[in-house]
Order: C-alpha cells, then structure tokens, then sequence
C-alpha cells in the first residue's frame, strides 16, 4: 500500500467511529456533558470534523466545506463562522447544538472531500512544508496524521461519553 492509500484507508475508519458515536441519540442525548465543563458529543463530533475541514482545505487550497456548502448557516450556533472550537470555554462549549443527522451530514461531506483530496497524493507531496510556525517547520504528511490523531481521540472520547449515556 502507498501513502495516499494509507491515508485514505485511516481517514476513512473514522466514518464509523463518527456515526457509531451519535446514532440514535437524541439532541439532548448529545449535549449531555458528564460534568460541567467536560465535552459533549456533538461539540467532540462537530469539533473533530471543523479540525479537519479547516487543516485540510489550508493543505489542499480550498475553501473549507463549513462555509461553501453552507454548514455554518444550517448549524446556526453563536459562534463566529471560522471557529473550529479550539481553546473553546465551558461556554462555547456548551453552546453547540446539532441532531445527529445534521453532525453525521457535515461528517460526511467533509470526508467526501477529504478523501478525494488524500487519494490523489504522492509519498513526494507528503514532504511539502504547509506550516513554518513550528520548528521543525509541518510536513503535509505531518499535518494529515495529526488530523488523524484529534480525530481519532476526539471519536473514541465520543464513544466514551455514549457508552455513559446507555448506562444512565
């Protein structure tokens, strides 16, 4: 297997974790914060997915899903459009909303791109430096494993708070 395979292979796993996470559930269901300022499903699913919108519409050169296929309007939560949740408050957190159909929705079309974007790469385009604040400056195929990384924590912390909601 190639590079671009693996990447595509990896990326694609997370599809299950996402809609395992929140299937069934109820909106309430996926607000529900263990304590206060823990996470919730959807802000974990919708957090995991705006971190890999956003790292990979900056590598790819395009405009993120969020914004071009008009996520950020139907999500309608009070946050500005560019946010992704990183260094969210208990507040922020808090604030963010969604069905399971609407995260699973945004998931998808947000892997759909991925996916194609991962596909078409060489193991040389995986050397290209995409960020210069860190020393050592960010590979692309740094920047993608990381997305791999968040995630893949992200889902399995998802799964966490499920499997505590069932057993209420």
């Amino acid at each position: 297997m190639h590079s671009a395979g693996l990447l595509h292979d990896a990326f694609g796993r997370i599809h299950d974790m996402v809609h395992g996470a929140v299937q069934g559930l109820s909106e309430a269901d996926l607000a529900y914060r263990v304590d206060r300022d823990a996470n919730s499903i959807a802000w974990l699913v919708w957090h995991l997915t705006r971190i890999q919108d956003d790292h990979v519409a900056d590598v790819a050169g395009r405009e993120q899903v969020w914004i071009a296929e008009g996520w950020a309007a139907r999500f309608a939560l009070p946050l500005p459009p560019t946010d992704h949740g990183y260094g969210h408050t208990s507040e922020e957190v808090a604030s963010v909303h969604a069905s399971a159909e609407l995260l699973t929705g945004y998931y998808d079309a947000v892997e759909r791109v991925t996916l194609s974007y991962v596909k078409g790469l060489s193991d040389g385009d995986l050397e290209r430096i995409v960020d210069t604040r860190w020393d050592p400056p960010v590979t692309l195929g740094v920047r993608l494993v990381s997305v791999i990384c968040d995630d893949v924590a992200h889902g399995g912390q998802a799964a966490f708070v499920r499997g505590i909601i069932e057993r209420r």
